[in-house]
């Protein structure tokens, strides 16, 4: 009698922007569908998305994220315009929609995306409220990420 097969455990991540989290202090999360085409989302599925200076903008009730730029795979069809930067807009509720308005009108917030990911065959974005830091901010993150990885250290060594 043989065993049933495990299901191979793969990650969900396509992209996360890791420089929101030391430039910003992250405030609130939420998770926001994306519209996409049928080129973006086979480069997509090829790992050919990128966050890094992705923010979102909030434009006539609806919201889209700027900044994001998924590569075209080689094979794309000549006859499409693919554009790796357009906007793309951002799938959230109302009351989603009116919470990122009050938290953008704040002074010193801004809303940035964090992280694509696969949910299910559906991509869907994280997107944050966050304000910014200053210099001094930074450099008391990077002494306290130093001073867990020597506490990590210490431990692993008693």
């Amino acid at each position: 009698m043989s065993k049933p097969k495990k299901k191979k455990q793969t990650d969900n991540t396509i992209a996360l922007n890791k420089r929101a989290r030391h430039e910003y202090f992250i405030e609130q999360k939420f998770e926001a569908g994306l519209a996409l085409t049928g080129w973006e989302v086979k480069a997509l599925r090829a790992n050919r998305g990128q966050l890094t200076e992705s923010y979102v903008v909030i434009q006539n009730g609806e919201a889209w994220l700027h900044g994001t730029q998924i590569t075209p795979l080689p094979q794309a069809c000549t006859h499409f315009v693919t554009d790796p930067l357009r906007y793309r807009k951002l799938l959230l509720n109302r009351k989603e929609l009116n919470k990122l308005v009050v938290a953008r009108d704040q002074k010193g917030y801004t809303i940035v995306a964090t992280a694509m990911y696969w949910k299910g065959h559906l991509v869907k974005c994280e997107i944050a409220v966050a304000k910014g830091k200053q210099l001094h901010d930074k450099r008391q993150t990077e002494k306290e990420r130093e001073w867990n990885i020597q506490k990590q250290r210490s431990l692993y060594k008693a």
